[in-house]
This record gives C-alpha cells, sequence and structure tokens, in this order.
C-alpha cells in the first residue's frame, strides 16, 4: 500500500485543505499519517478521520523581538530529530505539507531521507515556514496566479486550494434548528478565524441592536471569546468553533463577514457566498491577508473594509451596501476560473509517490 504523511498545523487554515483531500486519498487506497505538534488544533481537526497522529516539538520563527526566539531554535531542532525517527518508522511515498511552522522540521526531515516533499502556499507571498522548505520540496502548489513570481519556475504549479466537498452539501433545516433562526431575514455568518478577532468581535456586539432588525448573525467567534451576556439574545447565535456543522450554516448563510485568510476566502468564492472582507492589519501579520484581500476586490468577489476605518457605522454601511449588490458579486464569482484542486494535487502526489 502507498504510505503518505500529511502536515501543517498552528491554525485551522493549515489544516483544513490537508483534511479536503483525505477522500481521494482513501479511494486511491493511501495509507494515510499526519505529523503535528503536540497539542495544536491539528490534532483537534484530525481526531474525526481515523489517521495515526503524531506529535512533535515546533516552535515558531518571529519577525519581532521575543525571548522565545531564543529558546524556539532548539525546538525545532528536536522536531527535526523527531520526525526523522517518525519517518524512519512509517517510511512514506511521499509528503504533503500545508505549512505551518510544524511543517518546517519535518519537511527538511523527509528531504535529508530523499522523501519526495509537495508544498502548498495558501497566500499570495510565501510565509516565512514555506520559504525554509521551498529549496528542498518536489513541487510548490500555490492559490493566486500573482504567486508564480515568487516560486521557482520548475517546481511551482497554479492549483488553487483543496475544498472540503461536503461544505458545498449543507443541511439547511438542521442549521435553521441548531441556530434557532427562522427564514423570514437574511443570515450572515461572522468568521474571525480559528483564533477569533477581538476587534471584529467588539464592534459586531457593538452594531447587533442595529443589525439584528433586518438580519440574523452567526458569530465564530474564537476560543474562549463567547458573550455569556448575548446568549440568549434572539437572532444572535455564537460558537467558539465549528467543525461538522460547518457546512449546515453555510447552506443558510448569505453574506460572510471575514478575516481574508486564503483558505477561507477560496471557500468563499467555491461557496459563491458574498462577502465582506476586513483583513488583519500589517500592524499584527506580515500583510499577507491585506494582499489576498486585494486580490479578491480587484476581482469582484469581495468587499473590502480595512480595519482602521471599522466601527459600528462602517460595518452597517458596509453590510447594507453588500447585501444590496449581492447579486452582482455572485454573478462575478460563478464567471471565476475555479481551479479543480483536489484532482490537481492528487495528481501531483500520485506522480511523484516512490
Amino acid at each position: 500500500m502507498k504510505k503518505i504523511v500529511l502536515t501543517g498545523g498552528g491554525t485551522a487554515g493549515h489544516v483544513t485543505p490537508n483534511l479536503a483531500l483525505i477522500p481521494k486519498l482513501k479511494e486511491l487506497d493511501y495509507e494515510i499519517h499526519y505529523i503535528g505538534s503536540y497539542e495544536g488544533i491539528e490534532k483537534k481537526l484530525i481526531s474525526d478521520f481515523d489517521i495515526p497522529y503524531y506529535g512533535i516539538s515546533t516552535g515558531k520563527f518571529r519577525r519581532y523581538f521575543d525571548p522565545k526566539n531564543f529558546s524556539d531554535p532548539f525546538r525545532v531542532i528536536k522536531g527535526y530529530g523527531e520526525s526523522r525517527k517518525l519517518l524512519k518508522q512509517i517510511q512514506p511515498d511521499v509528503i504533503f505539507s500545508k505549512g505551518g511552522f510544524v511543517s518546517v522540521p519535518v519537511i527538511r526531515a523527509a528531504a535529508s531521507l530523499k522523501i519526495p516533499c509537495i508544498i502548498h502556499e495558501s497566500d499570495l507571498t510565501p510565509g516565512l515556514a514555506n520559504k525554509l522548505c521551498i529549496p528542498v520540496a518536489t513541487k510548490i502548489c500555490c492559490n493566486f496566479p500573482e504567486t508564480l513570481k515568487y516560486l521557482p519556475e520548475d517546481k511551482a504549479v497554479l492549483t488553487g486550494s483543496p475544498i472540503r466537498e461536503e461544505l458545498l452539501h449543507g443541511d439547511k433545516k438542521a442549521a435553521y434548528e441548531l441556530c434557532g433562526f427562522h427564514d423570514d431575514r437574511p443570515v450572515v455568518m461572522v468568521m474571525g478565524g480559528s483564533q477569533g478577532a477581538s476587534a471584529i468581535n467588539k464592534v459586531v456586539r457593538e452594531a447587533l441592536p442595529r443589525l439584528l432588525p433586518d438580519f440574523q448573525i452567526i458569530h465564530i467567534c474564537g476560543a474562549d471569546k463567547m458573550d455569556n451576556l448575548m446568549l440568549t439574545t434572539p437572532g444572535y447565535k455564537q460558537f467558539e468553533y465549528v467543525r461538522s456543522e460547518l457546512k449546515d450554516l453555510f447552506a443558510i448563510t448569505d453574506l460572510v463577514i471575514s478575516r481574508a485568510g486564503a483558505n477561507a476566502i477560496c471557500e468563499l468564492l467555491a461557496l459563491r457566498i458574498p462577502n465582506l472582507l476586513i483583513p488583519l492589519p500589517a500592524a499584527a501579520s506580515r500583510g499577507d491577508q491585506l494582499l489576498n484581500a486585494a486580490s479578491f476586490e480587484s476581482q469582484s468577489y469581495s468587499m473590502v473594509l480595512q480595519e482602521e476605518d471599522l466601527d459600528e457605522d462602517s460595518l452597517i454601511d458596509s453590510l447594507h451596501e453588500l447585501y444590496f449588490n449581492r447579486d452582482s458579486y455572485i454573478s462575478n464569482m460563478e464567471r471565476s476560473d475555479q481551479y479543480n484542486s483536489i484532482n490537481t494535487i492528487i495528481r501531483l502526489i500520485q506522480e511523484n509517490t516512490k
């Protein structure tokens, strides 16, 4: 049986594309293993798939001063050693990495053992973790045409991002029952990524008295970011994080307010849901979400509201404008070239299986 190791983690965006590949890999009789961090979100997300999971030590490469910058390199070195040991034990034919810092020791260890490595870069410009892996990668998948110029020409493949097939087949009735909603008002989903977005959460809650007469709100607010005083507010349903229910919630969603992580916005494009993007500002990131959002805005797939312009009035005005023009956004998204990501990536995996 052919064996593959999947890796990636730290945020849901570094895991969910891996999950999208699993059904097809199983169909092709691949024996699948997953290497992630000891207790990262990837461990929780992979637990539903009956796949062996192995935790390794990992560290983060920060662009700012932090005392952990002195200790984390030793964690990465430890993770490299653990990865080599695991890979010798598993003996995979190929590695597929979705990125995140946990992937660096895995990919580097795999390359030292001459195991073919395929990595995926979701954002418009490569992140630091993938930059460290690109020199030893066999192939590099990417989401945006603009990304190709940042990658070695002989390795780069424009694939798009794998979207979980299940997201296209939600149950509206189940979602209405879960939220206690009715079909008399449009539904807005607010997503801040797996870690939540405090700035967005705050303004959405401030705006609720003016939003709820026109919309019902599903608020995926992040771990430990629920407001217990609002648990019984009619028309407003909070979740820390959503797993299997997400497909059902998307089925009743008319508009989305979201950060601009590449995987999240590619899912919205595939689902043809008009969206308002509030990208993570440059001061709090390397600026990748700003580039992602600008790309989608230029293609008329999304409206964009910068966080520094975010307040109650701007949020409400933008949301009403988005709803008024929703058919135009849907039409633009329907005309987009949505790459057959899963099949393209699976083909690369098969071509590079030892």
